[in-house]
């Protein structure tokens, strides 16, 4: 499907706040538990991007608001080749928005219920893309805890890129993560059994393990273990000492082994950095420096003559949504004008307003483009992320969530991993 864009005036300079009138929408390509998304244009550079747009009031009445703000403090202070990038962030009186690289080729969640046949060759490829990406995130001290096929997005030449750290967390030197966090099939057996038995948490090898659930699954078809999001905790931690993972026949002895090293219940035995990868013979002539400048081919390519997602989503944003995007200047121009009038005796507008306000104040506005000009010319790196305070967000949707403030300290320095 081609996307047509209309010549229009540029609105925007290269130093003025980057905001929504400095895109043209084009089409809605999905939607998640924190937002949906859309294709943009950014209108002076001609570049397409996609946008992750949240509706302040929504964030407040679920309790995702810190999630938020987590994901931006991350993504903000990050940048790889096998990630999906933060360029800008801003916000307008309804909407909080992210505008990261637009990746064309669809996720691996998508292909799968496609019945794309995954070969050896295109899995490995993915796990060490992935690999590359994870040995980043760990030397940024960052646990990603939501690796999964949905989580996996393909560029058109069919590189894979990680998205999504709404449920992430930073672990300075010795600490250890403890929440309960993330999608139930694709987490580790730690993650379990700390949660029920205590004991010293976790850390980064949970999303290797991810990785490995992932690749079994892209090979078979189904997951290496028949967990659901209704397993009581307790159940799972039983379930990974009495059941083995069956391996196919047919699957090469490289490729078994390479699942076994993934799917290791003891994290102190698992694949969880670079140096370990390159240290496992079937991946002896793996050409690391090759992979990371995306010079080895993909085996599977996305068709480039469609988007490879579910079309209902721009139905649904045209069609069933209250406000949708493309109305959006109208709607706040009307808003603007009309007066308002709110009962100031009711304490639950009191408190919604509150929060609003709150976020207004503690959103961070990022421009990656003005900061890449500024380090060009200093040549000075950007900031980590451990130079932050850590702080935990609140659990995936299909594992208990913890009540969270909403408003005042909306993003607090500290909090329970």
């Amino acid at each position: 499907m081609r996307l047509s864009t209309k010549s229009l005036p540029v609105s925007c300079h290269r130093n003025r706040t980057v905001n929504f009138d400095h895109f043209q929408i084009l089409r809605a390509i999905g939607k998640g538990s924190f937002g949906k998304v859309c294709i943009v244009q950014k209108r002076d550079t001609e570049k397409m991007y996609a946008m992750k747009y949240m509706n302040k009031q929504q964030c407040i009445e679920r309790d995702e608001v810190r999630n938020v703000f987590r994901e931006l403090e991350i993504l903000q202070e990050v940048e790889h080749v096998f990630l999906v990038n933060l360029w800008y962030s801003f916000q307008d009186e309804e909407d909080m928005f992210m505008v990261v690289d637009l990746l064309l080729g669809g996720d691996l969640r998508y292909h799968l219920q496609q019945n794309v046949q995954f070969s050896e060759d295109t899995v490995r490829l993915y796990i060490c893309e992935m690999a590359l990406a994870l040995d980043y995130l760990r030397g940024q001290h960052i646990i990603h805890r939501y690796v999964k096929p949905d989580n996996i997005l393909l560029d058109e030449r069919g590189h894979a890129h990680l998205t999504d750290f709404n449920i992430a967390t930073i672990i300075k030197d010795g600490e250890r993560a403890t929440a309960l966090a993330g999608t139930k099939p694709y987490m580790a057996p730690e993650i379990f059994h700390s949660f029920v038995n205590g004991g010293p948490g976790y850390s980064f090898e949970v999303d290797w393990w991810s990785v490995g659930v992932m690749a079994y699954e892209l090979l078979r078809g189904w997951r290496p273990y028949d967990i659901h999001s209704s397993n009581a905790v307790e159940s799972l931690v039983q379930l990974f000492s009495t059941v083995s993972v069956q391996y196919v026949p047919t699957w090469s002895k490289e490729m078994v082994a390479l699942l076994r090293k993934l799917l290791t219940v003891n994290p102190e035995h698992r694949l969880s950095c670079l140096q370990d990868m390159q240290a496992v013979p079937s991946l002896a002539t793996v050409l690391w420096d090759d992979l990371m400048e995306k010079r080895v081919e993909p085996g599977f390519v996305p068709n480039k003559g469609r988007l490879h997602c579910d079309p209902t989503f721009e139905l649904e944003e045209m069609i069933l949504e209250s406000r949708p995007l493309h109305k959006k200047k109208k709607r706040l121009a009307k808003n603007k004008s009309r007066d308002n009038s709110r009962d100031s005796s009711q304490s639950e507008n009191e408190y919604l307003q509150d929060c609003l306000d709150a976020i207004q104040q503690d959103f961070v506005i990022f421009n990656r483009e003005k900061l890449k000009r500024s380090q060009d010319l200093t040549n000075e790196p950007l900031p980590g992320p451990e130079t932050r305070d850590a702080a935990e967000p609140a659990e995936d949707g299909e594992v208990e969530r913890a009540a969270l403030p909403m408003c005042g300290s909306i993003c607090p320095s500290a909090g329970s991993s």
